[in-house]
């Protein structure tokens, strides 16, 4: 028999991460070791009940199981541009300037294979999201790393930027606040890269699902003028709406970057299932205090995840948003790695190990807020027992 081989993509791409570390996770725990798990971003908590009630109401319905329009529900894009409208101040045309997505992952592909021709350029920040780097190999794109670093406050380097090899680079991803490092949203920096993706004619796309977690003053790249014009925002209610199971998300352009962006969509998924839009409708419609009590959850979680990085030696900075602490490890450790395995075999703690980000992420470690509170105080005296070893 012949033999068969995969596409030469398949050989170019790692297994995602956390799929090979919770693979291994649920083996040990199953055996009985009992392991912590405070290293992936999956909201633990379940949505408002009325987006709930909504879904059940309308799966009800037998008229509701059909295919839907690819681009969404009206009722699901008026939401979302009442709620950019609301919470960022960016005025959207839901017709044209607003395309649901089935979750960003999928998102990051769409617009991937929408901008990118093969050997085409394409800027990945490191640290970064390990999904721009996987899907722009699926796609053949050429990568170029662009660096984020501590001491230039994890914000590009505009100066290092300016040598790359432009003129061949067609989309640049970006993502604040930051993932993994934490690094708030500003206004200033979204204006430096909406001015240096319209000199050289490049694409920004904009991540944004962490905007309202551990943050009161969200942000979009959208607010800074002209941004539209050469921005694909991306936004989820994963995060913000304890929804991640639900794979809802959009994306934010202008007519002709969506209508482009349909076109590819349209020939990979046949859209999203109506009663979860129209409940993912009525999440969009919640109102301050599904925000404030989502602020307060964090904010507990987040205080006993900084007494874990105090007894870890990390330092990190209290300034940080999202779904993640991000602390640097103390000189005498290895790496991040090295002590994401100690914790991991020896204290039956899970961390993620910063490495997995891009080389400088290495001296790293990120702790998820996704464990309640007892679980979290739990890790932490596991963490002081294996210390006192």
């Amino acid at each position: 028999m012949k033999i068969i081989e995969p596409a030469n993509r398949v050989s170019d791409i790692k297994e995602y991460y956390f799929s090979r570390k919770l693979r291994e996770l649920a083996r040990l725990n199953a055996e009985g070791a009992d392991i912590i798990s405070l290293g992936i971003g999956g909201p633990d908590k379940a949505p408002d009940p009325k987006v709930i009630e909504t879904l059940q109401f309308e799966a009800s319905k037998p008229q509701n199981h059909s295919y839907q329009s690819y681009n969404g529900l009206p009722e699901l894009r008026k939401a979302f541009a009442l709620w950019y409208k609301e919470k960022y101040g960016v005025t959207l045309n839901p017709d044209s300037e607003i395309l649901p997505l089935i979750g960003s992952k999928e998102g990051i592909l769409h617009i991937s294979l929408t901008f990118l021709n093969p050997g085409d350029g394409v800027l990945v920040p490191d640290p970064g999201y390990p999904t721009y780097t996987g899907v722009s190999k699926l796609v053949g794109a050429e990568i170029f790393t662009y660096d984020l670093k501590e001491e230039n406050g994890w914000l590009p380097d505009f100066e290092a930027l300016e040598k790359y090899p432009l003129e061949k680079i067609k989309l640049m991803w970006v993502n604040y606040p930051h993932m993994p490092t934490g690094k708030k949203a500003d206004l200033d920096t979204f204006k430096k890269l909406v001015d240096f993706a319209k000199k050289h004619g490049i694409v920004l796309a904009h991540d944004n699902p962490y905007s309202f977690i551990l943050n009161k003053e969200p942000l979009s790249i959208l607010q800074i003028p002209g941004a539209i014009d050469v921005t694909v925002e991306m936004n989820s209610l994963s995060k913000s709406h304890n929804m991640a199971g639900w794979r809802v998300a959009m994306a934010a352009s202008n007519p002709t970057f969506i209508s482009w962006i349909l076109k590819v969509k349209s020939n990979i998924d046949s859209g999203q299932f109506k009663p979860v839009m129209l409940a993912a409708a009525e999440a969009l419609h919640l109102g301050e205090d599904w925000y404030d009590q989502l602020y307060d959850t964090y904010e507990e979680r987040r205080k006993i995840a900084e007494d874990i990085m105090n007894e870890l030696e990390c330092y990190f900075d209290p300034e940080q948003r999202g779904l993640f602490l991000w602390g640097r490890i103390p000189d005498n450790a290895p790496s991040g790695e090295w002590l994401a395995d100690e914790l991991f075999y020896k204290a039956k703690v899970f961390l993620t190990p910063g490495f997995i980000f891009g080389k400088n992420g290495d001296r790293y470690i990120r702790i998820s807020l996704c464990a309640t509170p007892d679980k979290l105080t739990e890790a932490l005296n596991r963490i002081k027992n294996y210390k006192q070893q």
